[in-house]
């Protein structure tokens, strides 16, 4: 590499601006996934999964925009074919204006350069609107990422993931690369390790080092292509993978099944039943011996308390309020609005807030056990972190409230 490039690249790490734009807001949550679960021989049908949580929605939702034909990802090389070219100025002028600092000769340099790739965002009207420039390193099997920008009324709509999706797709069958590098500065580190890259090297150092200089104010990062992942896919393979644990549950057990309400908590709200007079509860594997004494008592005013219903009520009421009256309580007090937020209620298929807790609560007839309770009281966490990323504030303050629940309950439960 030129001295000059070795310049513009080291004042580019220092310039936090330059990924700022291009690259970290366009961060979401990345997902990896484990091997499929081969389904057993049941005889049980298949169930289809929709694909849930933001990450997998927002790419579904990319993924229908390129089958309609309003996107696409462009695979470009500078061999003199007219649309190659034209997109590839796009980049360049994309790239020169969401890297102000950056001087314009030297982007045009790497983006034209023919021993360069890029992957460019093309939507309907063949306008470009992002892409990534990498130079691919085909005997050490691996490629340095340039560029990473996309334009400034396109960011935080899911551009940046499925663009380095496609990138590391790209790579793989296109340049049989093994491994991105990339140096990144402080602005866009979240971003890098949101698409899978690491801080951990893997790569041998004498197959990259001299390749890539080691410059002051960057963070050298990694990303592993994984030749058996379909990058563009990810949600189709995610959902065939939850069909298949769904298909290996229902030939375990019997939780698919689901049971009428019980008449007798509609004529008689206050009433109480047998355990085993309720339609499924056998088959789901209780038995008598369930009823042994608890293994556990309530610690309530100072005092041990057997964990009778009475005593459940109270000590139930007690955790409640001390969730209630913590400072990072206030998210989670009343249910989240559909008006404020639309697509809440197509992620989460199950709400829960505190309001609606101490409702249950109020009835004296729902949380007949401590489990039901605590339940619904994870469920209002967990709810959190799947709907929210998890450098967001909510899911940081959803974790911390969370950790106050479980101090409270450990330090009021005594266990046998």
């Amino acid at each position: 590499m030129h001295e000059d490039e070795q310049d513009f690249k080291r004042r580019r790490l220092n310039n936090s601006d330059d990924t700022a734009q291009g690259t970290n807001r366009e961060a979401v949550n990345g997902a990896t996934t484990a091997p499929g679960v081969p389904p057993m021989e049941t005889g049980l049908t298949p169930v289809t999964v929709a694909p849930t949580g933001a990450y997998t929605q927002r790419e579904v939702y990319l993924q229908k925009q390129e089958e309609e034909g309003e996107m696409s990802f462009e695979y470009v090389v500078n061999d003199g074919q007219p649309n190659n070219s034209i997109w590839l100025i796009a980049l360049k002028n994309i790239f020169s204006k969401q890297l102000p600092n950056m001087p314009k000769e030297y982007i045009a340099r790497l983006v034209l350069d023919r021993r360069h790739r890029s992957v460019a965002i093309v939507k309907r009207g063949r306008a470009v609107v992002g892409g990534i420039t990498y130079r691919p390193f085909h005997q050490q099997g691996f490629a340095e990422i340039a560029f990473c920008a996309v334009t400034a009324n396109e960011q935080v709509k899911g551009f940046g993931t499925r663009l380095m999706n496609y990138t590391k797709e790209y790579a793989k069958t296109q340049d049989r690369m093994m491994y991105f590098l990339t140096y990144a500065d402080n602005a866009a580190v979240g971003y890098f390790g949101k698409q899978g890259f690491t801080k951990q090297i893997t790569l041998e150092k004498e197959k990259w080092f001299g390749y890539i200089k080691d410059y002051d104010g960057g963070t050298l990062m990694e990303c592993i292509i994984y030749e058996q992942l379909p990058y563009t896919r990810l949600p189709d393979m995610i959902s065939a993978q939850r069909e298949a644990l769904d298909l290996r549950i229902r030939g375990l057990s019997k939780s698919h099944i689901i049971y009428a309400g019980l008449q007798q908590f509609r004529d008689l709200p206050q009433c109480r039943l047998d355990i085993e007079s309720i339609p499924g509860v056998k088959e789901a594997g209780w038995a008598e011996q369930a009823r042994e004494a608890p293994a556990f008592q309530l610690l309530i005013d100072r005092q041990t308390c057997p964990p009778n219903p009475h005593n459940l009520q109270r000590f139930m009421a007690d955790v409640l309020l001390a969730v209630k009256v913590h400072e990072d309580s206030w998210p989670f007090l009343e249910p989240v609005s559909a008006k404020e937020v639309p697509d809440y209620h197509d992620i989460i298929k199950d709400p829960m807030d505190l309001s609606l807790i101490e409702k249950r609560l109020n009835s004296k007839a729902f949380y007949l056990t401590l489990d039901i309770f605590m339940a619904d009281m994870r469920r209002i966490f967990t709810n959190c972190r799947i709907y929210n990323a998890a450098d967001t504030i909510y899911a940081k303050i959803a974790t911390k409230l969370e950790a106050h629940f479980d101090h409270y309950m450990n330090s009021h439960l005594i266990y046998a």
